[in-house]
């Protein structure tokens, strides 16, 4: 037995390097994408569910970034719920397929979500539909 032998060693793995797996790294990657929106208006995305957490992580992540003060929910092919986290201009779109199974949960750094904006097509059929309602409306008819 040498002298090296009677030496006590204890490895430590910092604790929080335990506690956030990859949280963490994401949380910078939102203060770049944050940077990036106020500097150019590019806004970033970031796919949560192709993120390898570790246990506890998504919601240890999820918590930190608190709740803001808008929710929106839309109705399409499933149900997408967008959440205003506590830091302004970062955002939580949580995408539900027909049976209400997550199939797509995202970080979307921007002043208001993509979704939430109207879409090209759908503005240019606006006056359209209005003009329809007001037809229907001068006719006497009771409007859907």
């Amino acid at each position: 037995m040498s002298a090296l032998d009677s030496i006590a060693i204890a490895v430590e793995v910092p604790r929080l390097a335990q506690e956030w797996g990859n949280a963490l790294p994401i949380l910078h990657e939102i203060r770049h994408g944050l940077e990036r929106l106020a500097a150019t208006g590019e806004p970033t995305l970031i796919d949560l569910r192709a993120i390898p957490f570790g246990p506890g992580d998504e919601a240890r992540l999820l918590e930190r970034l608190g709740r803001g003060e808008v929710e929106a929910r839309i109705h399409a092919l499933g149900e997408t719920l967008i959440r205003e986290t506590a830091i302004p201009a970062v955002w939580l779109v949580d995408f539900l397929n027909a049976e209400g199974e997550r199939i797509a949960l995202h970080l979307q750094i921007d002043r208001i979500p993509g979704l939430l904006m109207t879409q090209p097509e759908d503005l240019a059929e606006a006056p359209a539909r209005l003009d329809r309602l007001l037809k229907e409306l001068a006719g006497g008819g009771e409007a859907a």
